[in-house]
Parts: structure tokens; C-alpha cells; sequence
């Protein structure tokens, strides 16, 4: 989708210095949890852009990004105070590594990754995949969503920090495909849990969101 402005649905929080924007899906959109978008806002002449991975499971009526909001930012605060039937530009979707109807699925999620991993994670279950969600930071997000998981089957385990043990600790099959999503040091850092825990590393689905603030 080229350069489209799409209205916003709802803003809602979803956490510590984080918001949920909803946007209603323009025609033709397509896209699956893992691939992100590109939104822009204008602020003192000045145009800037960011990529946000969707955190909605399907596409159908709506989608979600879920926005960290820094005060001092620009982009982020502007998002988390549109209101519904506000108009915002956007792009995409981006990126190869999503979601396609694997049978299970372990999903490593660090800081800002959790949108993608309850997407993944809630998209995975409704296909009757077997899913695990490892979630590390120490401000959680989405809890509500990852309570909802965890109720309706899926391994979902919190960490506050690294998550070596979780992974090495993981009873489910030894041949679900791995999702990492995260800053840069956090994807390092969980494929090589996966790797030392036996997963196919190379079967990996690695979103790095570069490096951390």
C-alpha cells in the first residue's frame, strides 16, 4: 500500500507510557502479524516517519501499532493523543518475517516486541497452533492481552531481565518455529538462547527494531 491516510478507530492504553492506536483498514490492505507499517506526522514543517509492527492479529476491519510514548518525542505523543475519526498517513505493509500458519510457535518478545508477540501469539492460538509467548521487560505491557492467552492455552512467561532460563525451561515442541522481536541486543541475545536450548535457529523469524534508546 502506497502512502494512504487511514482514520483513526480508538487510542487506548496498554500500559506504562504506552498506547494502542487503532486504525480502520482502507481498502485492499493486507497484511499478517509480524509485518509493519510506516506512519508519518508533520510537526513545524518538519516531516517524520516511524515503522510500527502491527499488534492486531488480522486485518479485517481494523489494525493495531502499539507506540511507546516518549514526553519528549514527537511521533508518539502526536499518536497517543489523536482522537477517533482523526485522519493519519501510513504505509506498508513491510517485512518477510511473519507469521504464515505455522503449527507452533515460540515467541521471544523484549520491551517494544510485545506487539508483535500478542499479535503472533493470538492469531497462532485462534489457528489451533501450539503457542508459547516469552515476554522480558520490566515494565510489562498488553497484560491484559497476555492473560488472555495464557487463559485460552498458551505458555506465557514472564521475565524481568535475560531469558536464558525461560528458554532452556520451555516444555513445548521441539520443532516450533521461533519469533524474536525486539532492539538489536535483545534479538542477539534470545537466538542464542534458542541456539543453546536446541531450536532451529535458522528457521528463526527475527524482527530487530536496531538499537535500544
Amino acid at each position: 500500500m502506497d502512502e494512504t491516510a487511514v482514520s483513526v478507530r480508538a487510542v487506548r492504553d496498554a500500559g506504562a507510557h504506552t498506547v494502542a492506536v487503532v486504525f480502520e483498514s482502507p481498502d485492499g490492505f493486507a497484511a499478517e502479524p509480524g509485518q509493519f507499517v510506516q506512519v508519518f506526522g508533520e510537526f513545524e514543517g518538519e516531516r517524520e516517519g516511524r515503522f510500527y509492527t502491527l499488534s492486531s492479529p488480522d486485518v479485517e476491519e481494523t489494525f493495531e501499532i502499539t507506540v511507546e510514548v516518549d514526553p519528549e518525542g514527537t511521533l508518539g505523543p502526536w499518536l497517543a493523543s489523536r482522537d477517533p475519526g482523526d485522519e493519519v498517513v501510513v504505509s506498508g505493509p513491510f517485512g518477510d518475517d511473519y507469521y504464515e500458519g505455522e503449527d507452533s510457535v515460540v515467541v521471544l518478545a523484549g520491551g517494544p516486541g510485545v506487539g508483535p508477540a500478542v499479535a503472533v501469539g493470538e492469531r497462532a492460538l485462534a489457528d489451533g497452533a501450539d503457542v508459547t509467548v516469552v515476554y522480558q521487560d520490566d515494565e510489562p505491557v498488553h497484560e491484559d492481552r497476555l492473560a488472555a492467552l495464557a487463559n485460552a492455552g498458551a505458555r506465557v512467561v514472564f521475565v524481568a531481565d535475560g531469558v536464558d532460563a525461560a528458554v532452556k525451561s520451555l516444555t513445548g515442541p521441539a520443532d516450533a518455529v521461533p519469533f524474536v522481536y525486539g532492539f538489536a541486543g535483545f534479538c542477539e541475545a534470545a537466538v542464542d538462547a534458542l541456539d543453546a536450548a536446541g531450536f532451529d535457529t535458522d528457521a528463526a523469524k527475527v524482527e530487530s527494531f536496531g538499537p535500544a534508546p
